[in-house]
């Protein structure tokens, strides 16, 4: 049994109160939610109901590394399992950040538009894209606006707007049978993915497909 395995062996609640998450499972979320995020050309919906979970086990497991003899040779076994998982999370939310920089203007039209229950964004998202917006807003204007005529000087935030391609490519394994996915740029041509098979395909095809995971980008 790896640490990971010893250390969240105690069920972990998956955040609806309807199912639970083993040991190895909530780890293969957390990497399957990491290599989501990293291919994904739109930010998805946040897990860190999950990251929050699997940090709070790093320190358990942390901590009982702590009690192994120094000598012990499982010690730098675990810590090298634990660098990883600590590699995955870091990974996954440095990528969500460099997507809000990117995408500010779009993500925070989006997130205006959905119900709080449906938000893609965690309250610390929101507040720090707002963060940045404004501060994009002060610094054109301090080092341009303010030297333009005053019939121009307003800052458009509707121009800076930058969208993710939703058109380009991505890998994905199906976790299960999906049919009549309509495939962009066709006369409602389908086709059908077998469970475990693997494809090439426009993100815009299976954007919902991969939020309910359905399937798998890698």
């Amino acid at each position: 049994m790896s640490v990971v395995e010893e250390n969240l062996e105690d069920l972990v609640d998956d955040g609806d109160g309807v199912g639970e998450l083993t040991a190895q499972s909530a780890l293969q979320e957390i990497e399957n939610a990491w290599m989501n995020e990293r291919f994904a050309p739109e930010i998805l919906p946040h897990q860190f109901d999950l990251v929050d979970c699997m940090l709070q086990q790093i320190t358990h497991m942390e901590e009982n590394i702590k009690r192994l003899d120094k000598n012990d040779l499982r010690v730098q076994v675990h810590r090298m399992e634990l660098d990883r998982i600590k590699y995955i999370i870091s990974s996954y939310l440095r990528t969500r950040l460099e997507k809000i920089e990117q995408y500010t203007v779009h993500i925070l039209s989006e997130e205006a538009n959905r119900n709080p229950e449906e938000a893609y964004l965690t309250p610390s998202e929101l507040r720090f894209a707002k963060e940045y917006l404004a501060n994009m807003e002060t610094l054109f204007t301090t080092l341009a606006l303010q030297h333009f005529p005053p019939s121009v000087q307003r800052f458009e935030v509707d121009k800076l707007t930058i969208k993710p391609n939703m058109q380009a490519y991505v890998f994905l394994r199906a976790n299960q049978k999906v049919t009549g996915i309509v495939l962009p740029g066709t006369q409602n041509e389908e086709i059908d993915f077998e469970e475990g098979s693997q494809h090439i395909i426009q993100y815009s095809a299976v954007a919902d497909l991969v939020k309910t995971g359905v399937v798998q980008l890698i």
